[in-house]
């Protein structure tokens, strides 16, 4: 009888230390985060610190620069760059993109005109500038604020045909509370699950850990 307890003590014993699986094979797929007009590398910090929190390893955490003031197709050629780059650093075989404002432009030039649909697993957009916004009308000055505007020859490429096309899964949250992207609708695409937020601004979004949890469960799910 002892033997037979002490057998069984063993077995609880190593069921109880032994090592936790991950919460979702999800987490292993590395998160490219995009910023938007004049952000940086920074605008991701809480972001980061949710993603760690829900189990992603820092290790598959990354946020691509570009200069706000150039040109969204070079930005989006360098999109393609990192993300080739992230691939082959972690082995990974595709990404997930989480991006603000206009970013959102970055992110889908690069997937719809420069194919970079297959190595993107899922796409989220918080406040993209999906389909341009008017107040980019105050920096006409720069040449991706003229793309950014609705209308520009940018934009109209970007809406032709499949707004979410290839095997991403695509996923948006827009609120009219932005301020910023004008008409808020703008962020919407056809095709993907829009999410309505009932009041959100537009930089609040980077800080918001409600909805960058729901990101990350998007991501993992």
């Amino acid at each position: 009888m002892r033997r037979v307890l002490t057998l069984l003590l063993a077995a609880v014993a190593a069921i109880a230390f032994a090592p936790t699986a991950p919460a979702h094979a999800a987490t292993d797929v590395p998160v490219v985060f995009v910023h938007g007009y004049t952000g940086s590398a920074s605008n991701w910090t809480t972001a980061q610190a949710i993603f760690r929190a829900g189990g992603y390893s820092s290790s598959r955490l990354f946020a691509y620069e570009y200069n706000s003031y150039g040109n969204n197709i070079t930005n989006a050629q360098g999109l393609s760059t990192f993300v080739a780059n992230v691939k082959r650093q972690t082995g990974a075989s595709q990404v997930d993109i989480v991006n603000h404002s206009m970013g959102g432009l970055v992110s889908l030039w690069y997937i719809k005109q420069l194919g970079g649909a297959p190595s993107v697993r899922r796409l989220a957009s918080l406040a993209g500038a999906n389909h341009g916004t008017t107040s980019a009308g105050s920096c006409l000055a720069f040449t991706t604020c003229q793309q950014m505007y609705p209308g520009s020859s940018f934009i109209n490429t970007l809406s032709a045909g499949d707004e979410t096309p290839g095997p991403t899964v695509y996923r948006t949250w827009y609120s009219p509370c932005d301020g910023i992207i004008l008409p808020y609708t703008s962020t919407a695409l056809s095709g993907a699950t829009n999410t309505y937020v009932a009041c959100e601004t537009h930089l609040g979004y980077l800080t918001d850990t409600s909805i960058l949890t729901q990101v990350r469960s998007y991501l993992t799910a």
